[in-house]
């Protein structure tokens, strides 16, 4: 009897393992892949990276990626914190960098970034 019983337990996690494939697929997935850093934009004497990931599942199931960014002028680097996005900021002017924050690959409200500083503020709405 025990062992008939040790069979089910295993089948049954095997099954229970079996249709959580897809989603597991698409999280180890998301998980295994770090972007490289690279340019987002550039303008007013500074350029825009993106150089840390956040990976995380999209809507729909499939695997994506947040990405931090960082202000570099000659050999300055300013990371901008806690901002992570999932497209390319817009140089506003001089001072001023415009981004989207990014939560679990879905865009979120829009930061005005001082791009002396690094500092992200919620633009007014």
């Amino acid at each position: 009897m025990r062992r008939r019983g040790a069979g089910f337990l295993a089948a049954s996690l095997a099954a229970c393992h079996a249709g959580s494939g897809d989603r597991a697929a698409a999280a180890d997935t998301a998980t295994s892949v770090v972007p490289a850093d690279s340019l987002a934009v550039a303008g007013a004497g500074v350029e825009i990276w993106f150089t840390l990931s956040r990976p995380g599942l999209a809507p729909d199931g499939s695997p994506c990626a947040d990405r931090g960014i960082e202000l570099r002028r000659g050999d300055r680097r300013i990371p901008v914190p806690l901002l992570y996005t999932g497209e390319a900021p817009r140089i506003v002017n001089d001072s001023t960098a415009r981004a989207i924050l990014y939560t679990g690959c879905r865009a979120g409200e829009a930061y005005l970034v001082d791009l002396r500083t690094g500092r992200p503020r919620r633009e007014p709405g």
